[in-house]
């Protein structure tokens, strides 16, 4: 049974850094896609970045794009995203996410399996 878990969230100041983790178990190969998503409270989940089975190639959304960067290392089955010039609207919860076949997708709907999100603060 595939379960991820994330970690490394909390509370920082604005203009600070957090690096989150997602460990990955019960998959016994490295072809499948994985992404970050983020809700805030009463907000829709939104996507912030993804990365192809290889890790060469990484998607991220504009609001992101330049601060965060996401990767991952396939034979210690973990992805990261670490954030840079965190900013109060980056406050939400982060899920983990992966989708096993296909491109990386901004979509929610098209992955499969989460974890159970990491709280994310950032104070002005």
């Amino acid at each position: 049974q595939v379960q991820l878990v994330e970690s490394g969230g909390g509370l920082v100041q604005a203009g600070g850094s957090l690096r989150l983790s997602c460990a990955d178990s019960g998959r016994s190969r490295s072809n499948y896609v994985m992404g970050w998503f983020r809700q805030a409270p009463g907000k829709e989940r939104d996507f912030v970045a993804a990365v192809n089975w290889s890790g060469g190639s990484t998607y991220y959304a504009d609001s992101v794009k330049g601060r965060f960067t996401i990767s991952r290392d396939n034979a210690k089955n973990t992805m990261s995203l670490q954030m840079n010039s965190l900013k109060p609207e980056d406050t939400a919860v982060y899920y983990c996410a992966s989708k096993s076949s296909g491109f990386p997708s901004p979509s929610a709907s098209a992955y499969e399996y989460w974890g159970q999100g990491t709280q994310v603060a950032v104070s002005s």
